[in-house]
């Protein structure tokens, strides 16, 4: 089986290391549109526009299930790529709040929602986490750190201190939705920053137990091929999930 990965950047590699980890796949195709990220900052039209150029990118490659990773595509431009593709596509918004709401039983916990302007805007994970009863919720536009997982700067003083300026009047939640797949990449200080007692919702696997629980061409695979292209530096693509994931590219 063949599945296609789109992704506004780098971000959307923390979601095929949850689908190598997972072997789900014989094939895999990333594509990330490196050229125009971030698209947390932009426009419904615009992500819309720039998410169905992506799809005319994948019909080359006859793909069994398109993953959208961005939670900006997600949330603005899902409807559109569906109405638009010859195959299934999933989005990582509503695996996550499956995530979530298998994670968190009470629902009086408290949930802190991460993601980008776009994304936050959208109110996507609000609404659906209201729609099932989790009211204690709250909210962060944390665009920045979109750019320093880009950069590569995973540790460290530009790290910690965007860290602090985004979290200095937080209370320690119960639960940490990671609303952009750039995220996970920073997991472990975002939570060394709550003091290890939060739980983060991961869209990787969010979707890889979404998968696995929805279509049953899901089998283990023992190697899949992947082939990683972007509108721009590819080769800087490449070696980052050379890096990050661990495999030759």
């Amino acid at each position: 089986m063949k599945v296609g990965v789109f992704d506004s950047g780098v971000g959307g590699l923390s979601v095929v290391k949850s689908l190598l980890d997972h072997k789900l796949f014989e094939e895999l195709i990333y594509f990330g549109d490196t050229a125009r990220v971030p698209y947390g900052v932009k426009d419904k039209n615009t992500i819309t526009r720039y998410s169905l150029e992506a799809l005319e990118f994948f019909k080359n490659f006859d793909i069994d299930l398109l993953i959208v990773a961005c939670n900006s595509v997600s949330a603005y431009a899902l409807d559109a790529l569906k109405e638009h593709s010859s195959c299934d596509v999933v989005g990582v918004i509503e695996p996550g709040i499956i995530a979530t709401t298998n994670a968190l039983q009470n629902r009086d916990s408290n949930i802190l929602i991460l993601g980008t302007q776009a994304t936050i805007n959208s109110n996507s994970y609000v609404n659906l986490l209201e729609k099932n009863s989790y009211l204690n919720h709250s909210s962060i536009a944390t665009s920045l750190f979109v750019p320093i997982v880009e950069e590569g700067l995973l540790s460290g003083e530009v790290l910690q201190s965007t860290l602090h300026h985004y979290f200095k009047d937080v209370t320690t939640p119960d639960a940490v939705i990671l609303g952009c797949t750039h995220f996970p990449l920073i997991s472990e200080q975002i939570s060394n920053y709550f003091d290890n007692s939060a739980t983060l919702i991961h869209s990787g696997e969010a979707i890889v137990e979404y998968l696995e629980a929805n279509y049953s061409f899901c089998k283990k695979y023992d190697h899949t091929e992947c082939k990683f292209f972007a509108s721009e530096n590819p080769e800087a693509l490449r070696s980052r999930a050379r890096e990050w994931l661990n495999i030759e590219v």
